[in-house]
């Protein structure tokens, strides 16, 4: 091999993407062979590293190339389970001659009914307990990873199935799809690609049969339409036939906040009531307010956009005293959203910067930063947050300052300190705060 291919084989090994671009770009050889005489992209396909694997495949290498085991990169994918790596390699399945694209289905498939370790305790004859582990599967999702007999596969073979199929324009039925989903929890591969399928077709058959699993005996059935109507939301969006859909959305919500008994599922049918901005949220919000499920209230503080009525004004403030510390921070962040508060509200909001949950304090103090009350009591109370010991406090109440043009903004930020690395974005846009008052209120400082 030459020097770029060399230092391309060592790049793959070690999974720099970005290096792997740019060594393509300066003339290395994408279908360079690794240490074991194979295409380095099958190096990047067996080590689940999808970021390499798709910075060779658009570098040119070859997916479909023929291995000498029979074999090719796209299939051993495939066979590996892991849905973001096959959607790297993936260059195109409906290109493919007839043989291949059957060939694919088929190893899907059988890898998804035998099942990951079954399938690899027939492979390797070890007899020995399975090592499995949950790992995170490209950006969101999660997946099993397992190991046995010295080979590691991941357990996501219902979801590079049901991505193959929508690929290769098959309509799998409903039934199976969600069949394939509910087997496992929401941020696993199998379900999202299950809901993601399902949402793409936009059929109102297909969105008929998937509704109906809402009257299923089992909750997790209901909980996969829940996810499916959020994931229909942004489909129907772009479709002519969105207006349809959000009407069949808003009557199927509302009626089933009425008779959904478990709390989880609940909690799920309220959210995505509030991402339709449903005209009767308000009032299916005041009918749960005091639901005996903790994660049913902190949803409900969503349901209520301003302007208010005297009642939901009421429940809110409830929720705002409530003992789990998740729904006094969601009933803060929406009490804390008009543009006028009353002395009630201003009063509670600024005691929840001293509540025994620190999550409490930091969010509830970020909703005041950012909200609209520009009053004296809120802007002091801000103030007051520069002698809090914990740096997020002190960085809340500085930001908060200077949204305000408060004249001390310089000086609160002084006490906020050096960052203490708590804070995962560099630019987040509170420590930015400083800058931005100095724009508006010191345009001629050095």
């Amino acid at each position: 091999m030459t020097g770029p291919d060399v230092r391309l084989a060592a790049a793959v090994r070690v999974g720099d993407a970005g290096e792997v671009r740019a060594l393509i770009e300066a003339g290395a050889d994408p279908d360079a062979a690794g240490a074991d005489g194979l295409p380095v992209l099958c190096s990047a396909v067996e080590a689940f590293a999808h970021e390499v694997a798709e910075a060779l495949v658009e570098g040119g290498a070859d997916p479909d190339r023929q291995l000498p085991d029979g074999t090719t990169p796209l299939l051993r994918a495939v066979e590996g389970g892991s849905p973001a790596t096959v959607s790297a390699v993936n260059a195109g399945a409906l290109r493919l001659p007839r043989e291949q694209r059957e060939r694919l289905l088929a190893a899907a498939r059988h890898w998804y009914e035998t099942g990951a370790e079954a399938e690899l305790r027939r492979r390797t004859g070890a007899r020995g307990p399975a090592r499995t582990a949950r790992v995170q599967d490209g950006e969101f999702l999660h997946v099993e990873a397992v190991t046995l007999g010295g080979r590691t596969v991941r357990a996501g073979h219902g979801a590079v199935l049901t991505e193959l199929e929508q690929a290769l324009r098959i309509l799998t039925p409903v039934e199976e799809l969600v069949a394939r989903a509910v087997r496992h929890a929401d941020d696993h591969v199998d379900w999202s690609a299950s809901s993601w399928a399902l949402a793409c077709r936009r059929s109102a058959g297909t969105w008929s049969q998937v509704v109906a699993f809402h009257r299923h005996p089992s909750p997790v059935h209901r909980a996969f339409v829940a996810d499916f109507l959020r994931s229909g939301a942004m489909q129907a969006s772009m479709t002519m036939h969105e207006r349809w859909y959000e009407r069949e959305r808003g009557r199927l919500l509302v009626s089933w906040a009425e008779t959904e008994t478990d709390g989880g599922v609940l909690a799920e049918v309220l959210a995505v009531m509030r991402l339709e901005e449903h005209p009767g949220a308000p009032a299916v919000g005041l009918r749960h307010a005091g639901h005996p499920d903790p994660r049913v209230r902190g949803e409900v503080p969503f349901l209520f956009d301003p302007p208010r009525t005297g009642e939901v004004a009421a429940a809110l403030r409830v929720l705002a005293r409530d003992a789990e510390p998740e729904v006094r921070v969601a009933a803060a962040e929406s009490l804390a959203w008009p543009e006028v508060w009353s002395g009630e509200d201003r009063e509670l909001l600024v005691s929840l910067f001293r509540d025994p949950d620190p999550q409490v304090r930091s969010r509830a103090s970020y909703a005041v930063a950012s909200g609209r009350d520009r009053s004296p009591a809120v802007t002091e109370a801000l103030f007051g947050l520069l002698d809090a010991q914990e740096q997020v406090l002190r960085l809340n109440g500085a930001f908060g300052l200077a949204v305000r043009d408060d004249p001390r903004t310089r000086e609160a930020y002084g006490r906020v300190g050096p960052r203490d690395g708590e804070h995962e974005c560099e630019h987040e846009h509170r420590w930015d705060g400083l800058w931005r008052w100095s724009m508006r209120n010191e345009p001629d400082a050095p």
